[in-house]
């Protein structure tokens, strides 16, 4: 497959995300966090396709103009819903948001997708859980398999989710199918309270993916391979404008980031298995880049490959810590102490 035939397909909810802020002020934005996903992608330059459930009407109409301006393609299917699907995003004072829905998920019996495997498929969040549909992405995950990269990001939504025991097995599932796994602390929290990111992550790193990366809200993120490496990146700090979206760019960076790599494709798994620490961390590094800048400006807005400028001298000064399989730290560069007054950006949690 050549780089330009080359395409990413997205499975999984596009909606419109109504956001009320502190003040009692709402507006409202296309979202859905695999489709955001999708966005990412489509302004970092990436040929991607997004399979969803969204109804022909004004909604609809809306979040496929806004997804197909930075690039996407929304597949069309033989079946739909009778409306498009909303959630409501309350954030708190500090730009954290809480999410309630009004929704119904599944897939089309057909769609129009173009001949020829893509490269990686993704899925995550309600489109990887809800039923009926969430049988179906695993189906449709356990056919591409075999042709493609699978990369996922459970993206838990407790509020539509119910108990944390009965979607365990469902997550657990779908890592084993992945290859590429990203939540947040925050999910860890929920389906896995008390437990360690770092050794959740390790473990999960056994049962299937290649690599299992954490993010950390504003201490940044970590990553696990399965061959044992563990890499962690800080944040860089902005002002948070607010939370929307920021999980779900860094995701888009990290498919954008491991496609350069070269590390995408089935025929490409003991590759990224085998993945460098420096091939790792350079991916990380652009990847909270990417999450800064989406939080410090409203709603589910990732940024183009434009706006990707290199980082600054001070940026350059917060460089990851590297560790072997063994846990032996390989290098570590303090913080610059400079940077105060300024808030650490989310880099998980909080996607519509």
């Amino acid at each position: 497959m050549s780089s330009t035939d080359a395409r990413a397909l997205v499975v999984g909810e596009a909606l419109v995300d109504a956001v009320v802020r502190p003040d009692g002020s709402r507006a409202t934005y296309p979202g859905g966090s695999p489709a955001n996903v999708a966005l990412g992608l489509g302004r970092l330059g990436r040929r991607v396709d997004l399979l969803t459930w969204l109804g022909d009407d004004d909604d609809g109409d809306a979040v496929r103009a806004h997804l197909e301006a930075s690039g996407v393609r929304v597949l069309r299917g033989t079946t739909r819903p009778a409306r498009t699907p909303v959630a409501t995003a309350h954030l708190d004072a500090a730009g954290v948001a809480t999410y309630a829905f009004d929704l119904t998920w599944d897939l089309p019996d057909a769609w129009d997708e173009d001949p020829g495997d893509p490269l990686v498929v993704h899925t995550g969040s309600i489109g990887s859980v809800l039923v009926p549909g969430g049988a179906k992405v695993a189906d449709l995950l356990r056919a591409r398999r075999a042709t493609s990269t699978v990369t996922y990001d459970p993206n838990l939504r407790p509020a539509l989710m119910g108990d944390p025991a009965d979607v365990r097995p469902l997550v657990e599932a779908l890592v084993e199918l992945s290859d590429v796994v990203k939540l947040s602390d925050e999910d860890l929290a929920w389906l896995l309270p008390g437990e360690d990111p770092a050794d959740v992550a390790a473990r999960w790193a056994t049962r299937g993916p290649g690599l299992v990366v954490v993010t950390l809200g504003g201490e940044g993120a970590l990553a696990v391979t399965s061959s044992g490496a563990r890499l962690t990146v800080p944040a860089p700090r902005v002002e948070v404008a607010d939370t929307v979206g920021a999980g779900d760019s860094f995701m888009g960076g990290l498919v954008d980031g491991l496609w350069s790599a070269g590390l995408l494709g089935a025929d490409r798994r003991d590759a990224l298995r085998g993945a460098d620490s420096a091939t790792l961390e350079h991916v990380l590094a652009r990847c909270v880049r990417i999450a800064a800048i989406t939080v410090s400006r409203p709603g589910a807005n990732p940024p183009g490959t434009a706006e990707l400028e290199p980082p600054t001298d001070a940026e350059h000064q917060e460089t990851a810590v590297r560790t072997g399989a063994d846990g032996t730290v390989v290098d570590t560069t303090p913080q610059d102490p400079g940077t105060h007054g300024t808030v650490r950006q989310a880099t998980g949690g909080g996607d519509a």
